[in-house]
């Protein structure tokens, strides 16, 4: 059974920056699942920052939707390592996708069933899977239905794998906390 990593922060918090030393200390062949499309420049200069900092032996996936599919086939090529950034991205990404947003139930749902697959890939490979997320709640209540749809279920989204982890991170300054030791230890 697979081992899951989440590692979860607010925007510039190092979240990624951890996450890739994690991959890099841990793992022997690393596969890097990235679920950012470029539309502007903006992103293209992130992407751009984060394809910089990964070393050149890592193999690094497209899959900006059905990253289930592409995290079994990282797993089927030998990775004992993957890091999945971000799951954040990729609840935008499904999101946008949708016909309507109006159906808050129906949005639910189907955000289970993609969170369903890609833990049920994690935990079928056979090494480590670390998945980088946003803390996204933090801030105040957004104005319209769509921001507001996803706030809720990037949250609730960072619950299903929280509780799915093995270990939890939380990174802010540039510094991790491993939060789920400390749940851990708070509930004994």
């Amino acid at each position: 059974m697979g081992k899951i990593v989440l590692v979860t922060g607010g925007a510039r918090s190092g979240k990624s920056r951890f996450a890739e030393q994690y991959a890099a200390r841990n793992g022997r062949q690393v596969a890097y699942i990235a679920t950012a499309e470029i539309y502007d420049s903006e992103m293209e200069f992130r992407v751009k920052l984060h394809r910089q900092r990964r070393p050149a032996d890592w193999k690094t996936y497209e899959a900006p939707y059905d990253a289930h599919l592409t995290l079994a086939e990282a797993a089927r090529d030998g990775a004992d390592m993957v890091l999945f950034d971000c799951l954040t991205l990729y609840i935008s990404n499904f999101l946008c996708s949708l016909d309507s947003i109006a159906d808050s139930h129906r949005n639910y749902s189907l955000a289970k069933e993609k969170i369903d697959l890609l833990l049920a890939a994690a935990q079928e490979s056979p090494g480590t899977t670390i998945f980088v997320t946003n803390e996204v709640g933090s801030g105040i209540v957004p104005e319209n239905h769509l921001s507001r749809e996803y706030r809720d279920i990037a949250g609730i989204v960072n619950q299903w794998v929280g509780r799915a982890a093995d270990e939890v991170y939380l990174v802010t300054c540039g510094l991790a906390v491993n939060i789920k030791r400390l749940a851990e230890a708070w509930e004994e």
